[in-house]
């Protein structure tokens, strides 16, 4: 296996990127042109055999914190060190790009995630109800 960062869209590897998320976020679209809007787009991929098994994705928001949007990890291969390995390799390149901050969100329903955030550093710092009713939980971690 093999991690590899893009910044900006992986045309490369667009087709097994969206199935990976698809995998991940029960058949949910990614599609292009949701990539293609997100400022700063940073994408970093575990490949093994030419198929992303694993993906974390983050942008630049609006107050200039990195958001680390969506990840995952195929289920044939969690539970080893994948999310862990994608989030370092996250932390580094936004460090060596001078960001101070990094935020992502999670789900209650999301355990994994959540032991992994907080495993890594992360605080909780807030929580929302989103446009879709569901209670989200807010999670800063400092770069430097």
């Amino acid at each position: 296996m093999k991690v590899i960062c893009i910044e900006g869209v992986p045309y490369e590897w667009l087709k097994s990127l969206q199935a990976i998320h698809a995998h991940v976020f029960d058949g949910d679209d990614l599609p292009v042109e949701k990539l293609e809007s997100k400022k700063g787009l940073l994408c970093i991929l575990a490949i093994d055999e030419q198929e992303v098994i694993g993906f974390k994705l983050g942008y630049t928001h609006p107050d200039d914190v990195f958001y680390s949007w969506l990840g995952g990890v195929h289920e044939k291969v969690r539970g080893q060190g994948i999310a862990t390995q994608l989030m370092q390799c996250q932390h580094d390149k936004l460090r060596a790009q001078g960001y101070e901050l990094v935020r992502t969100y999670g789900r209650n329903t999301k355990k994994a995630m959540l032991i992994v955030n907080i495993k890594h550093g992360f605080d909780i710092v807030s929580t929302f109800i989103d446009k879709k009713g569901r209670h989200k939980i807010v999670f800063e971690k400092s770069l430097i």
